[in-house]
């Protein structure tokens, strides 16, 4: 099927369209829907009723946005009407949640006079936090805008006109940087002159750009006094009219320093490109087809051509996603009566400085593993990388609070970890142990220094405050990839290869010599095996935990901290634990990497080892242990092994939380089955720390709640080692390191 059929078929499945309205508060017994509805909604009513403010504290108002259109200007396909409009506008409420947590009512209007548009929108006032103008064609775009802008005390925001204006300005502000020019000495040229020609030319201006030299040209030609002054073009394109002699676009591109192209697709050709002056900006942005193509445009000159498109298949793409969802997003949470030029300059400004910052894997690889490195081909993130939401939100929202538009006050600092939380339960979770690790940051020795991923790691937690990373490795081979990696630090290298670590070598052969070892094996195995290298450096204290198994198999990479560090005073046995997090609980599976067949002892010890770490998450244990008997329906020796260790746990007074087994899964984590069919269990509330009776069951668990269940995995984390070392699993991506990393402070710091 082509791409037309497989859009049909998607948005006709059923349920036909793509949003929905679900639920956020219980609505499973009769109390639930009195409180829902009649007669106790009528509480809030009478609280709203005394002060209209209070409708943020008790409706959804604070978070839903109007996405409003008439249909005269959908995309490419011109004035469709209000019906047919309306996938869009769906669409449109699909990025809205997506990628910023926003809640969205589309409105389609049958309305084509801007009074009529205003009066309707206006009358919605009390429903909505924010409005979204969309696909309404110029010139009466500006003037509903405008209107509503001054009728209604919500942020009203055009997308259209703005949005486009906001993204490639970041872009701009970055291809100055990298070509040496002075935004204010530009020499810029608009294909267009619509709705977002004009509201990108007067963005530019608030960035720095000077209106004297913004040259703009519609289907005529170059909008010039003349033209003006014979009533030629309308008020908005008389803001731009020069005093120049009149031409057509090729005129009005030569020595032009920026092109950008808002208008139709095919209209430059490679003798324009040629007649710009040195290292040209092109911003060829007419959808499908861009005003030139990209290869054309980059092979009409030998010089740089920085070019950025509206199309996903070319590098810089100039999507209005990388905006409007964060903007909203800030200007809702502080409650902005408006969204002023101040919120939108923030905006655009942290979408640039975003561009310079190291790129998470994840977006790497949504994007083919394409290289993604701040320079001509990167001037502007990706619309994948959630780091965009920590950075424009918290700009706008600030931008706001300054320039007085707010009417509440928040902490930026304190409203990055919400937003965090947004993007899902794990992100909340790691912010805990990130926060602590900051408070008191150790040496993190990282076993496999020389990988890519443990130097953007190493960079990314000195960057943050995490730890003091260090590297064990060859130090010119670290050194030249760091460069090649655009990253401005000089980390900490440990090189076994060129240092003086005899004494590491003599304390291996010390506590390895009975175990086959002799001393020229133990030189070698530090010389070379950055494991063991690793493991003494922590064993004796020159780092206070440490990571490995990024490029290992996971046996491989424990057995050196097995041998040299071991486990601690209270513990005889290590495991492996797994945080899942769901939209709104967490569980700690356990052991899910390391013992394959533990008896009652190695399962009690398992369990306070995991309910210790989820203490370090700021989460109080309610340990289950597993089985397929619930509470002796089924008696054998598998059977009574989680038993007989459940029972050890609650005849130990140092054991200070809830334990109970053995258990089925769903009786564990299922209120209903725990207190209604079991309501003799020492469990009061489910479960949210989880032991497997064995190795095989715990990695086959935690893997189908992680991939069925759609949780978010953090770890495998590392229990009962007398110093903390965290073994990952192969291919981890970086920013799992850098959470493990976090982890292990904290365990330092517990340690201390």
């Amino acid at each position: 099927m082509g791409l037309d059929e497989d859009s049909l078929d998607y948005h006709r499945r059923e349920p036909p369209g793509k949003i929905e309205i679900s639920t956020t508060k219980p609505t499973n017994t009769q109390r639930d829907l009195s409180l829902a509805y009649s007669p106790g909604v009528a509480a809030p009513c009478n609280e709203i009723d005394a002060d209209a403010e209070a409708a943020y504290s008790y409706t959804a108002k604070g978070n839903l946005v109007g996405v409003v259109s008439n249909g005269s200007a959908v995309l490419g396909l011109g004035d469709i009407g209000a019906q047919a409009s309306k996938p869009v506008m769906e669409g449109k409420g699909v990025l809205f949640k997506r990628f910023a947590d926003i809640d969205v009512f589309d409105l389609e209007l049958e309305q084509a006079d801007p009074k009529d548009i205003v009066r309707t929108v206006s009358a919605m006032e009390p429903t909505f936090g924010g409005i979204n103008l969309e696909d309404i064609k110029a010139p009466e775009c500006f003037e509903i805008e405008e209107r509503l802008r001054e009728e209604i005390d919500i942020p009203v925001f055009h997308d259209d006109q703005h949005g486009t204006a906001i993204i490639s300005g970041a872009a701009l502000l970055n291809a100055t940087e990298i070509n040496g020019k002075d935004l204010e000495n530009l020499e810029i040229v608009f294909s267009g002159a619509g709705a977002s020609a004009i509201a990108t030319a007067r963005f530019y201006v608030s960035l720095g750009a000077r209106k004297e030299n913004i040259t703009m040209c519609d289907s005529s030609g170059i909008i010039t006094e003349n033209r003006a002054a014979r009533g030629d073009v309308n008020e908005y394109k008389t803001e731009f009219a020069r005093d120049v002699p009149e031409g057509d676009l090729a005129d009005a591109m030569a020595g032009a320093d920026v092109f950008v192209g808002l208008s139709v697709g095919g209209i430059v050709s490679e003798e324009m490109v040629r007649s710009m002056a040195a290292d040209p900006v092109i911003f060829a942005m007419a959808n499908p087809d861009p005003e030139i193509g990209y290869e054309e445009a980059k092979a009409a000159r030998e010089d740089t051509v920085i070019m950025a498109t509206g199309r996903s298949d070319y590098p810089n793409m100039v999507n209005n996603v990388l905006g409007f969802p964060f903007i909203f997003r800030g200007a809702l949470d502080v409650r902005a009566s408006d969204i002023n030029e101040d919120m939108k300059v923030a905006a655009a400004e942290a979408l640039a400085d975003l561009a310079k910052k190291d790129v998470p894997d994840a977006v790497v690889k949504a994007y083919g593993d394409q290289p993604l490195q701040f320079g001509p081909d990167y001037i502007i993130p990706k619309p994948l990388d959630p780091r965009v939401l920590f950075e424009i939100a918290p700009a706008v929202a600030e931008a706001a609070m300054e320039s007085g538009v707010a009417r509440s006050e928040l902490d930026t600092d304190e409203y990055v970890e919400t937003l965090e939380a947004r993007l899902g339960k794990s992100r909340e979770m790691m912010r805990v142990v990130l926060n602590k690790a900051k408070s008191d940051p150790k040496r993190v020795a990282l076993a496999e220094g020389t990988d890519e991923k443990m130097i953007r790691a190493a960079y990314q937690i000195r960057d943050q405050g995490i730890a003091e990373p260090v590297l064990i490795g060859d130090q010119a081979e670290i050194a030249a990839t760091a460069d090649d990696l655009g990253l401005d630090f000089d980390p900490t290298v440990a090189d076994p290869s060129t240092g003086d670590y005899e004494a590491y070598a003599d304390r291996l052969y010390e506590l390895r010599r009975r175990k086959g070892i002799t001393r020229s094996e133990a030189g070698e195995l530090v010389r070379k095996d950055s494991n063991y290298f690793g493991s003494v450096m922590v064993e004796q204290g020159d780092a206070d935990a440490m990571l490995t198994g990024l490029t290992h198999h996971y046996p491989s990479a424990l057995r050196p901290p097995l041998q040299v560090i071991g486990t601690a005073p209270d513990a005889d046995y290590a495991a492996g634990v797994y945080l899942l997090t769901f939209k709104n609980r967490v569980v700690f599976c356990a052991d899910a990497t390391v013992n394959q067949d533990p008896d009652e002892e190695v399962l009690a010890e398992i369990t306070r080892h995991t309910a210790e770490l989820a203490r370090r998450f700021n989460v109080e244990p309610r340990a289950a242990m597993l089985s397929y008997s619930n509470f002796g329906s089924v008696d054998n020796e598998g059977t009574r092994k989680p038993r007989r260790a459940a029972e050890t746990l609650r005849e130990d007074p140092s054991v200070d939380f809830p334990v109970d087994g053995e258990m089925q899964a769903d009786t564990a984590v299922v209120s209903d089955i725990l207190n209604g069919t079991y309501e003799f269990s020492d469990l009061e509330d489910p479960a949210n720390v989880l032991v497997f009776p064995n190795l095989e069951a715990g990695n086959i668990g935690y893997k189908l709640l992680q991939r069925l269940g759609g949780a978010e995995a953090i770890g495998p984390m590392l229990v009962g080692m007398d110093k903390p070392v965290h073994v990952l699993q192969r291919g981890d991506e970086v920013k799992d390191i850098v959470n493990l990393a976090g982890v292990a402070v904290v365990d330092a710091q517990q340690n201390e």
